[in-house]
C-alpha cells in the first residue's frame, strides 16, 4: 500500500484543524519543508510543533517532545529534545492520541489549550 498524496493532504488538514481547535492563537508558518506552529506567530523561540510530509507518512514533531508525558507510548525518537508521531492513515489521528499530545505540548510551552 502506497502513501497517497490525498492521504497526506487529509492528514495535514486534520492536524491543522486540531491545532486551531486546541490553541486558536497559535501561529503557523512554512519552515524546514513543512509547517511549524508557534505560540507567538513569527517567534521561533515559541515553537511548539511542526508537521512534515514524507514519502510514506506525515510526521508530527514536537519541539519539547522528550519532556511530554506519553502514557500511550506514541512518541518516537531518541533525540535530546524532539519526539515525533508518524501518521500514515487517517485512523492514526485518534489511534495515536494526536489531540491529547497537542494539548500537552501547548501546555508545556506555556499556552492555554482547550481540552475538548
Amino acid at each position: 500500500m502506497s502513501f497517497a498524496l490525498t492521504t497526506a493532504e487529509q492528514l495535514t488538514r486534520e492536524i491543522d484543524a486540531l491545532i486551531a481547535d486546541v490553541c486558536p492563537t497559535a501561529g503557523r508558518r512554512a519552515m524546514y519543508g513543512g509547517i511549524v506552529c508557534e505560540l507567538q506567530a513569527g517567534n521561533h523561540q515559541t515553537m511548539v510543533c511542526g508537521y512534515f510530509v514524507y514519502k510514506n507518512h506525515v510526521s508530527l514533531e514536537f519541539t519539547k517532545g522528550a519532556e511530554l508525558h506519553d502514557p500511550d507510548g506514541v512518541l518516537e525518537g531518541k533525540g535530546k529534545y524532539r519526539r515525533h508521531i508518524k501518521l500514515d492513515r487517517e485512523s492514526d489521528i485518534a489511534g495515536k492520541s494526536v489531540r491529547s499530545m497537542l494539548v500537552r505540548a501547548f501546555e508545556l510551552a506555556g499556552g492555554a489549550p482547550r481540552e475538548s
